[in-house]
Formats: structure tokens, sequence, C-alpha cells
């Protein structure tokens, strides 16, 4: 993926934009969604910006993929009984706003009408 200007997740990952960090390694960062759409809603972003979508994460780079998995029954496991709904959003119609490959991770009662987007 290439990016003219940096997304806002870009913008989390190098520190410029605050927000409420869960996890991080060297490959991965996820943090709390601005708008949660459950009573858990966590995104996990690749801290690369390579890849747009989650098919394309997994075609060029499987390893990554399963690693941001593993993270999510990570939080899933301590926020939620290791009971969740994991989202990938990929194209605009499909409700993805930021091209970069991010993971919705939720659990909990959702909101009534809930389209996750992003």
């Amino acid at each position: 993926m290439t990016e003219t200007t940096p997304s806002i997740f870009s913008r989390i990952i190098s520190g410029e934009i605050p927000a409420t960090i869960v996890a991080e390694n060297d490959d991965l960062i996820a943090f709390e969604d601005v708008n949660p759409q459950a009573r858990v809603h966590v995104l996990v972003v690749p801290k690369t910006t390579e890849y747009a979508t989650v098919a394309e994460l997994a075609a060029a780079d499987p390893e990554l993929l399963s690693k941001l998995v593993a993270l999510t029954q990570q939080i899933a496991d301590e926020r939620a009984g290791g009971q969740y709904r994991l989202i990938f959003n990929s194209g605009a119609e499909a409700g993805q706003t930021v091209f970069h490959v991010h993971a919705h991770v939720l659990a909990g009662e959702l909101g009534e009408g809930t389209l996750v987007g992003h």
C-alpha cells in the first residue's frame, strides 16, 4: 500500500495521535476503538503500511496474519473470557474507510444495527 499522507493508524503507531493502547509488540499494535460498537471493541493493526486489506496481508505475509489472529485471541482472553467476533472490512463498499489492514475485535452485546466500519 502506498500512502501519500499517513493514515490515522500510521499516526497512532508513530505516537502522533494518542490512543488507549491495550497491546503492542514489534509487529502489531492494538488499541481501543474511539467509537466502540460493543462492550469490547479493540483494533489490531500491523505496524507495516504495505497492506490495505486482509487478503493482501494473507497472500504476502501469512506469518504476520497469524500473529495478528493470535493477538486478537489474547485480547479476547483478557477482556471477554475468550469469546469474540473478529471483523475485517475489505473495500469501501464493505465499510472500510482506513486502507491500512486492521482487525476489529468485538465482544459483548453489540449495539442495535451495528455496522463496524474503518
